[in-house]
């Protein structure tokens, strides 16, 4: 999933006071909280079993239109091989996909289609203004081949507005009844695409069903925000090797994956962890400020293949402690946006309190992973990397 980069932070959260420090205390195990409001937190019970990335089942077919919505697609017209570059197994790659918007609508639902769901790892729609759009497409025409790599981000200047995503185990994500996302008449989508090339490779022609109504329909808009910690995996007991020692490995992200992935790996403590030497443990979190009041409506969370649990909280350890989204059981093939039962409304100065644990002994059990020689594991792009981001679904104020 997509590498929450400092210079973009901002941009990218805008519940999430992302470029300012993110909590007080070590990215250690959180203290115990007392108990929470009954505010209906989303609670995704796990697999009887961890999984890996498969190809999983074919999408079921999209729920009936509700009133005033309609259906467009947009998607690769043709197919596009990937190739993991400077030595690694991933690609990320942006492809500027139109869809021939002359009136403002809202985006209400979107159903992503993975051609080839083996080496479709995540997919992220950015809405882009006509004219960043036209800065896409300059980007496009400079790359080889269809589309143009973005590790971390679009690849392109200025904002940009997450406004859809799919990872394994989604369907159709439909918006609550009312909302949806701003698309401004001639704004086109970024579709960025993470292919896994871990152990397969293959051509790839994805799409996605965009669920639209009309700019008149009086509906509110939505944002998409983000939470993120940081990971310091230590190798699995027993085990060694150059890449079990953190600078080496994370040199080895910024080879894959450009400096700017290192710095992540480095900001991220700086924010979480006060600037302090970092803490190898399986368990971390990180605290951040809210920015900007609203109602978070849906939520997720997306690790890679040795998670075990994410948790995202707010007000963690204080009387106004409530829980979004409590996944204890993580199954990486099956992150689904999904709905709160209540809605959920947050306040400025409220904190929010991402926490993940990964487990590196998955590394020997998992068929993706176990000929990989052990490492040190930070945040990084890359499917044999980590993350650890929440991913809620709001209205402002």
């Amino acid at each position: 999933m997509r590498s929450i980069r400092p210079a973009l932070a901002a941009a990218a959260a805008s519940l999430l006071l992302a470029s300012a420090a993110c909590g007080a205390g070590p990215a250690t195990e959180p203290a115990a909280a007392p108990p929470a409001e009954s505010a209906a937190p989303v609670t995704v019970p796990g697999a009887a079993s961890h999984a890996g990335h498969s190809a999983g089942a074919a999408a079921p077919p999209p729920s009936p239109l509700r009133q005033g919505e309609r259906f467009v697609d947009v998607g690769l017209a043709t197919p596009y091989t990937p190739a993991a570059p400077n030595g690694g197994t991933d690609e990320y790659r942006c492809f500027l996909v139109d869809p021939q918007l002359t009136e403002t609508a809202y985006l209400t639902g979107s159903r992503f289609l993975p051609q080839n769901a083996a080496i479709v790892h995540h997919a992220i729609f950015y809405r882009v203004d006509p004219e960043q759009a036209g800065e896409a497409a300059k980007v496009d025409a400079a790359a080889d081949g269809e589309g143009w790599t973005c590790f971390g981000d679009s690849g392109v200047q200025g904002q940009t507005a997450w406004v859809a995503h799919w990872a394994p185990g989604a369907g159709e994500t439909l918006m609550p009844d009312g909302f949806g996302f701003a698309m401004p008449p001639g704004s086109k989508l970024i579709m960025q695409v993470h292919y896994n090339l871990l152990n397969t490779s293959g051509s790839d022609q994805s799409g996605m069903q965009m669920r639209l109504a009309a700019g008149d329909a009086g509906l509110k808009p939505l944002e998409t925000a983000l939470a993120q910690a940081p990971i310091e995996l230590p190798c699995e007991p027993g085990t060694s090797g150059p890449l079990c020692d953190r600078e080496t490995a994370v040199a080895d992200v910024a080879k894959r994956f450009g400096a700017e992935s290192a710095e992540m790996v480095r900001m991220l403590n700086q924010w979480c962890n006060g600037g302090a030497a970092p803490k190898a443990g399986n368990t971390q979190h990180c605290d951040q400020p809210v920015e900007q009041a609203g109602t978070i409506y849906m939520a997720a969370g997306h690790m890679h293949l040795l998670g075990r649990s994410i948790k995202v909280e707010l007000n963690p350890g204080t009387p106004k402690a409530r829980t979004v989204l409590d996944v204890p059981a993580y199954d990486f093939d099956n992150q689904a946006l999904v709905p709160l039962k209540e809605p959920m409304k947050v306040a400025k100065g409220d904190v929010v309190r991402v926490t993940c644990t990964h487990d590196a002994q998955l590394r020997r059990q998992l068929p993706q992973l176990k000929t990989l020689p052990s490492r040190y594991v930070v945040w990084g792009e890359g499917t044999s990397d980590e993350m650890c981001l929440g991913i809620m679904v709001m209205a402002p104020g």
